[in-house]
C-alpha cells in the first residue's frame, strides 16, 4: 500500500511568496543556480559574456512585447510581474522588442510602449556602477541579434540540426501528422550540409521569392508534441524592417528568435503566459544545441508560465483590438472604450486637467 506523504518543513521564505514563481527563483538563489554567470554589460554569446565579470544581477526578467500594437491590461500584469520581480531580487529586467516580423512593426509602436512602461513607473535604466555614465541601460532590439542567429542557425546545420525544406505550406501541413498519427519526413530532410548551407545562404542573399523554401530544425516527426516536429525556424520575407531596413530577406520565427534573445541577455528566468507551455520543450532542446556548440554561456534560461489576464466582458486580444481601430470603430488607440495603457493614461491626463479648472459652482449660479 502507497504511504501518505508526511509533513515537511515549510521555510519562512517560502511561506512569505505570494506565488509559485517567486518560490523557484528563491529555490534558485539558495541553490547559487546563477552566482557563476558572467555579464560582459550588453547581450552576446558565450565567448562575450564569459570574458567579463561575474554578472552583478542577481537575476534577469525581460518584458518582451512585440511592436505591432498598443499595449493593453494584459501586459500590465506582464510588466508589472517582470520588472517587480527584477526589483525584489536585486536584479535587472531588459526591455526588449521582439521584433521578428517586418510586416506587421512600426516605430510608432515602440514609442508608444516605451511610455507605458514608464506610464506604469517602471525603468530599464539602472544606475549600478559610479555614476550615470555608467548605468545600464537594458533597452534592446531582437532585430539586432539577427547576425548571431543566422550564425547560431548555421551551427545548426553543419551539426545536422536543420535542414533546408523546399515542400509547398501545404505539403508541410499534410506531412506534419495530427495529435494521434505521427508526422512523415520531409522528402529533403536528407539534404547534405554542404547543399543545406548552399541554400541557405542563398536564401539570404535574396535568390528566391518568398515562401520558395524554408530553414527547419531536424528534430523527430513522430513525435507526441507537435511542436518538436521539425518547426520551421527561419523563412524569407522580402520585406522592409522598421529597425534594420533592406538590410535582411530571410527573418527567424519567433519560436526560434526568442529563446535565442533571451540567452544573449543572461535571461534566468523566462516568464511567458500559459499557451506557451507547449513550446517549452522546443525552447530547451534549441538553446541545449547551441550550448553544446560552445555558443550560450551556461545555465541557461528557464521558461516558467503563469496565466494570463483574463477579463469579463472585456477584449484583450491584440489582433482584435487593432481590428477596432482600423475599422474605425473607435476613435483611436487612446479611446477611453479601449482597455489599453495609452487610453488609461489619456484619462489620467483629462482628470487632471479638469481637477484644474475652476469650479463651475464659483462662475454659475446654481440651476434651479
Amino acid at each position: 500500500m502507497s504511504q501518505e506523504p508526511k509533513n515537511q518543513a515549510v521555510s519562512p521564505a517560502a511561506l512569505a511568496s505570494s506565488n509559485f514563481i517567486r518560490n523557484l527563483i528563491e529555490a534558485d538563489l539558495a541553490a547559487g543556480k546563477y552566482a557563476a554567470r558572467r555579464w560582459s554589460g550588453r547581450p552576446g554569446p558565450a565567448v562575450q559574456q564569459l570574458a567579463g565579470p561575474l554578472d552583478t544581477a542577481k537575476i534577469r526578467t525581460r518584458f518582451p512585447p512585440e511592436p505591432n500594437g498598443y499595449l493593453h491590461f494584459g501586459h500590465a500584469k506582464s510588466i508589472c510581474l517582470n520588472f517587480g520581480l527584477a526589483q525584489d531580487f536585486g536584479g535587472r529586467c531588459h526591455l526588449r522588442f521582439d521584433d521578428t516580423n517586418p510586416e506587421k512593426e512600426e516605430q510608432e509602436y515602440v514609442d508608444s510602449i516605451i511610455d507605458s512602461v514608464r506610464w506604469l513607473g517602471y525603468s530599464w535604466e539602472d544606475p549600478i556602477r559610479e555614476g550615470p555614465s555608467d548605468a545600464e541601460c537594458n533597452l534592446y532590439f531582437a532585430s539586432n541579434y539577427f547576425d548571431w542567429m543566422v550564425e547560431f542557425a548555421e551551427y545548426l546545420i553543419s551539426s545536422g540540426h536543420a535542414y533546408v525544406e523546399s515542400q509547398s505550406a501545404e505539403e508541410m501541413r499534410d506531412s506534419r501528422g495530427t495529435l494521434t498519427v505521427a508526422g512523415t519526413n520531409s522528402p529533403f530532410r536528407e539534404r547534405s550540409v554542404e547543399e543545406n548551407l548552399d541554400l541557405f545562404k542563398r536564401m539570404q542573399n535574396g535568390e528566391f521569392p518568398d515562401g520558395a523554401h524554408i530553414l527547419r530544425a531536424k528534430i523527430d516527426m513522430a513525435a507526441a508534441n507537435i511542436n518538436l516536429r521539425d518547426p520551421a525556424i527561419y523563412r524569407i520575407r522580402h520585406a522592409s524592417h522598421h529597425n534594420t531596413g533592406n538590410r535582411w530577406c530571410v527573418y527567424p520565427m519567433y519560436t526560434y528568435a526568442h529563446p535565442i534573445e533571451d540567452a544573449l541577455e543572461n535571461i534566468t528566468h523566462s516568464i511567458c503566459t500559459l499557451e506557451f507551455a507547449d513550446q517549452r520543450p522546443f525552447y530547451d532542446w534549441l538553446l541545449e544545441r547551441l550550448a553544446e556548440g560552445g555558443l550560450l554561456q551556461c545555465p541557461l534560461p528557464q521558461q516558467i508560465e503563469f496565466s494570463r489576464l483574463n477579463l469579463t466582458y472585456i477584449v484583450l486580444s491584440k489582433r482584435k483590438l487593432i481590428q477596432l481601430v482600423e475599422e474605425q470603430h473607435v476613435a483611436g488607440w487612446d479611446d477611453p472604450r479601449l482597455p489599453t495603457l495609452v487610453a488609461r493614461a489619456a484619462a489620467a491626463t483629462r482628470r487632471q486637467v479638469f481637477a484644474c479648472l475652476p469650479s463651475a459652482s464659483a462662475h454659475h449660479a446654481p440651476i434651479r
